[in-house]
């Protein structure tokens, strides 16, 4: 039985329903819940290609930043309003990949479970986009539990 549950939060459909299931599982006894965003800051630090001189880079971090926090409180709030108390945490990174960002954050808690949400990306968009969920698969050293989103019925 996991005891400790990570969910991964950026503000998309998909990780809406992860937090929907991670907030059912953790509703269990003797059960704890975290909620995490990854900052991914990486595109940010290509001051070498003059990014730095277009746009103000730590105006832009910090926006990201306030972003990210308003996202956690949002999560937060959900799983509060089911009555749960979650600890929350913001992941920094400008080196890591968000996979690896998530992985190491959940280790560290020392989580038995992680919660992500999946686009089901295939093909060419998944070429592009890459896939965090893919390649938590890979990486984590954890059980993970993958949740799609159920796609709205189109009129």
């Amino acid at each position: 039985m996991c005891k400790r549950i990570f969910v991964a939060v950026d503000g998309s459909a998909t990780a809406q329903a992860a937090l929907v299931e991670a907030i059912q599982f953790a509703r269990l006894p003797d059960t704890s819940l975290c909620i995490g965003t990854v900052l991914d800051a990486s595109p940010l630090g290509q001051n070498s290609m003059g990014m730095g001189a277009l746009i103000d880079v730590d105006q832009v971090k910090a926006n990201m930043r306030q972003a990210a926090e308003t996202l956690l409180d949002q999560a937060v709030a959900k799983a509060e309003g089911a009555g749960l108390l979650p600890y929350r945490i913001l992941i920094e990174s400008d080196k890591k990949r968000i996979a690896e960002s998530i992985a190491d954050a959940a280790k560290q808690w020392d989580a038995d479970l992680i919660v992500i949400g999946t686009h089901g990306r295939r093909g060419f968009e998944r070429l592009v986009m890459g896939s965090v969920a893919e390649n938590l698969v890979h990486i984590a050293t954890t059980s993970l539990f993958l949740v799609r989103n159920k796609p709205t019925a189109k009129a």
